[in-house]
């Protein structure tokens, strides 16, 4: 009787609501365009980060991919994506809590040197590694964090710009260049994949920079878009969450991230990773080039 009053009540606190760890999921369903952020941090990354593109949180540090451009594409109608190759070298950097670096990857092959954004299952990284050109190809890598070794585990005829893995399902998802089309891989048990399925995106306010898998078939995705108004000038930058179903590739909740860095930059430009907190949600931002600053922000959600 003892040892069923008590696996009762450890079944009940861990139902509580006090107790119960929210998900991130459903903090950002009340995120909206007069939700309050606040800066909490800065913390100046200590080395050259080239170009970032994807980033994720594991305990205190980061990860980040990012590109070297040695030799920036040029126009050449006769190559994919009307560009020629270009030059350069992909990263995946492993970064302290103060903006160290603590280990350098070198991913990529020939001219598959562009990293995109990436996921972090629990285990693995995965990382796309593109031809810095629209219509192309890529190499998908599964990385291990805590060695900084990397397998390659498939290879795509098309620009991937961003790779989420579903935890749930083992399924692996992409987007392309400007998160114009969805890849769906069901990888098999030997690591095999075969062709994928593919799928427009419907959505078109902004193009995905990065993406994170989300519980329950979904997946968060931030970027922005460029758009100019009536008179002559700058164009505004827009940037902007997503979440995805990976069912059905139909977005579920937007919303407008309006936070810039002193850079002018939108936070969403390149890399970021959030976190459900009690009381919202804790993103970090990591919008410019080369001199990168990682930005914290919490955006409390009303009520809360």
């Amino acid at each position: 009787m003892r040892r069923g009053l008590l696996l009762g009540l450890i079944a009940a606190l861990a139902a509580s609501p006090v107790l119960a760890a929210p998900s991130l999921a459903g903090q950002l369903m009340e995120v909206d365009r007069a939700t309050a952020w606040t800066q909490v941090a800065a913390i100046p990354v200590q080395f050259p980060t080239f170009h970032p593109q994807g980033m994720v949180r594991i305990g205190d540090e980061f990860f980040v991919s990012s590109v070297e451009i040695r030799a920036a594409p040029a126009p050449d109608p006769k190559q994919p994506g009307g560009r020629d190759a270009g030059a350069g070298v992909g990263h995946l950097f492993r970064i302290s809590a103060e903006g160290a670096l603590l280990a350098d990857l070198v991913l990529g092959e020939g001219d598959a040197y562009h990293p995109g954004g990436i996921d972090y299952d629990g285990r693995y990284i995965w990382v796309p590694v593109a031809e810095y050109r629209p219509d192309s190809r890529a190499i998908i890598y599964r990385v291990d964090p805590m060695t900084m070794t990397a397998a390659v585990v498939l290879r795509a005829a098309d620009h991937i710009g961003a790779v989420v893995h579903d935890r749930q399902t083992g399924a692996l998802h992409g987007v392309s260049w400007g998160a114009r089309r969805f890849y769906d891989w069901t990888l098999s048990r030997t690591g095999e994949a075969p062709a994928p399925r593919v799928f427009t995106n419907r959505s078109s306010y902004i193009d995905y920079q990065d993406c994170h898998g989300l519980p329950g078939h979904r997946m968060l995705c931030s970027g922005l878009a460029s758009y100019r108004g009536p008179t002559p000038g700058a164009p505004f930058q827009l940037g902007g969450w997503e979440i995805v179903d990976l069912a059905d590739h139909r977005p579920v909740w937007q919303s407008p991230i309006p936070l810039w860095a002193p850079s002018g930059r939108a936070m969403t430009q390149n890399p970021f990773y959030a976190e459900a907190t009690a009381s919202g949600v804790r993103a970090w931002f990591m919008p410019d080039d080369n001199r990168s600053t990682i930005y914290v922000y919490d955006a409390a959600i009303a009520g809360r």
